[in-house]
């Protein structure tokens, strides 16, 4: 058994503004294990939020849990010790990955089939970040012209108060006139409660499909004012990190938003996805600041979501991996063993 890293600086096209502030370029943590003939890849993504907020923080996050031994124990076994040990969960889910795609390969098997999903079919959003309206009128045909995109996400919680949101959205609005586009909206905490039940409203009558992240985390408790005669329907992301928040919430939401890289992993993905369909509630999977390997670990549990996010590759210039291509708006890797994708080899030969 060999484990390898590889840290690979990530540029992206455009920075995302979003409430908490900007995400620029990063440098993310690849995994490479081999084992029995097989490669299995993996990606962690740094995130202040997340616990590690760079990739020498992720490795020596890694190193420290390899030295307790990883041999002879099942991917499950493994990711229970790392919670119970704190690794970030930005940093196991590389491991995590990795483990899953290893397992794949050997059975021969995609790993969608392999967790038991039918192939990806619903189209991804693809994201805009807070911006001003004369950005948004360059920003949206560099986003929609010459692709099969069907969907937009739109980051609110401008600092700047709601009047910035509207003005920002009402260009959002313009500028995709002669797109065939649904818009849903992402407000990363950014209102709080009579903010948000205002902007709901506002917003469904522009036709949005949903509202996510309303209020901050931590402030759940005024999910119950806002659940109640809501004008949209209501994910939280922040607010869902493991599948034990779910509980809580799950009388004031309308679904959550699982991230692999603030769960830790595919192993906690499905029990995510367990436990809010236990609570009747919709899912959804989005990504952060992540290429191909991490995009295409998710697009493995799609068959069973609702709604997808799966878009962070689509804005790096380059992306560093390859195996989760758009097709006909979809993010839909390869149908061979494993979750289909790798580090190209002249970012780590």
């Amino acid at each position: 058994m060999t484990l390898i890293f590889h840290k690979v600086s990530l540029k992206k096209r455009f920075p995302l503004a979003i409430s908490r502030g900007v995400r620029y370029d990063s440098e993310n943590l690849f995994v490479r294990y081999e084992k029995e003939g097989h490669t299995g890849w993996g990606e962690a993504a740094p995130g202040n939020s997340e616990g590690a907020s760079t990739a020498e923080e992720i490795q020596a996050a890694l190193e420290k849990f390899i030295e307790t031994g990883i041999e002879g124990h099942s991917i499950q076994a493994l990711y229970d010790r790392a919670r119970e040990m704190k690794i970030p969960p930005c940093a196991y889910v590389a491991l995590d990955t990795a483990f899953w795609d290893w397992t794949a390969k050997k059975a021969q098997l995609p790993l969608r089939q392999l967790l038991g999903f039918s192939k990806p079919h619903i189209p991804t959003s693809v994201t805009i970040g807070i911006n001003s309206p004369e950005i948004i009128k360059e920003r949206v045909p560099l986003l929609l012209d010459g692709t099969t995109v069907q969907s937009l996400k739109i980051k609110l919680g401008s600092p700047d108060g709601i009047e910035a949101d509207k003005i920002m959205f009402e260009q959002v609005v313009e500028s995709t006139k002669k797109y065939p586009v649904k818009l849903r909206v992402d407000a990363n905490g950014g209102w709080g409660v009579k903010q948000a039940q205002h902007m709901m409203k506002w917003l469904a009558a522009r036709k949005v499909d949903y509202i996510e992240q309303p209020l901050k985390e931590g402030e759940e408790d005024g999910l119950k004012i806002l659940f109640k005669g809501r004008a949209l329907p209501i994910y939280v992301d922040e607010s869902c990190r493991f599948s034990q928040n779910i509980p809580s919430f799950a009388a004031h939401v309308d679904g959550v938003n699982m991230k692999l890289m603030k769960c830790g992993g595919i192993t906690e993905a499905l029990r995510i996805i367990a436990t809010a369909r236990a609570h009747e509630l919709k899912t959804m999977i989005g990504c952060m600041s992540e290429s191909s390997v991490s995009i295409a670990a998710a697009a493995a549990l799609t068959g069973g979501i609702d709604h997808i996010d799966l878009d962070s590759h689509y804005n790096l210039a380059p992306d560093p991996s390859e195996g989760a291509p758009m097709v006909k708006g979809v993010t839909l890797p390869p149908e061979i063993p494993g979750h289909g994708a790798n580090l190209k080899k002249e970012f780590y030969a």
